[in-house]
């Protein structure tokens, strides 16, 4: 989740939001699928990204789970990410000719790449990472048609609410002094907004916010734990 590094060491300089123009175009990554091997657990999934899969992309849940993606510890946080498997340690989504096989709903960092979310003040801009993509002579495009998700703006503020979301839970994490309780925040996350199935039904917004605000209190406490101390 936190990544501590300086911004001119890994970027143009810039800082964008999703109106705007960015060389970040790879025509369609023909030929190249490097940015889908040896990526570790980096690839983070959220729980809209396992929605799509899920409903849209018709992966049956306990497959999702046990053939695409793998758990992970990300600061105190258990977090799904997608899974590199064989010698090649490749995403289990790409075909015999290395192109992705759900690509209509692939997760919300594959969208990015090679952009990147610089948060503050409760919102994120996005900037352009200069040393990742292999691809040469990228071409210039707006910043949401790159991302390619309907309705940008509640997107974004769902991306907002689910880091800073996260961010709150690894701080009281952090804090605990008790594993048990550690195990438990970890539990309640993962079958709240990963493991208890989406209704395919409903639209994804509605349903995870419902799951959020039952948090709330929760979220509270630890926030007046952490301004205790």
């Amino acid at each position: 989740m936190r990544r501590e590094v300086r911004m001119e060491d890994i970027s143009d300089g810039r800082l964008y939001r999703s109106e705007d123009m960015v060389r970040a175009g790879c025509g369609d990554c023909r030929g190249c699928s490097a940015c889908c091997r040896h990526m570790g657990n980096s690839i983070i999934v959220d729980p809209l990204d396992v929605y799509r899969l899920n409903i849209e992309g018709k992966v049956e849940l306990n497959e999702l789970f046990s053939r695409y993606l793998e758990f992970h510890v990300e600061d105190g946080i258990i977090l799904p990410n997608l899974k590199m498997t064989g010698p090649e340690e490749a995403c289990g989504f790409l075909d015999q000719d290395g192109r992705c096989s759900v690509h209509a709903v692939r997760p919300g960092l594959c969208r990015l790449f090679p952009l990147g979310r610089f948060y503050e003040n409760g919102g994120f801009q996005y900037f352009l990472q200069t040393g990742e993509c292999k691809k040469t002579n990228r071409t210039k495009v707006k910043v949401s048609r790159f991302i390619d998700v309907p309705d940008i703006r509640t997107y974004e503020a769902y991306v907002s609410d689910w880091h800073f979301f996260l961010l709150d839970a690894q701080d009281h994490v952090r804090r605990c002094r008790d594993e048990n309780e550690a195990k438990r925040v970890n539990m309640t996350l993962l079958n709240l907004f990963f493991l208890t199935p989406y209704d395919g039904g409903r639209e994804f917004y509605g349903q995870f916010y419902e799951r959020f605000q039952t948090m709330a209190p929760v979220r509270e406490e630890w926030n007046r734990e952490g301004k205790s101390l």
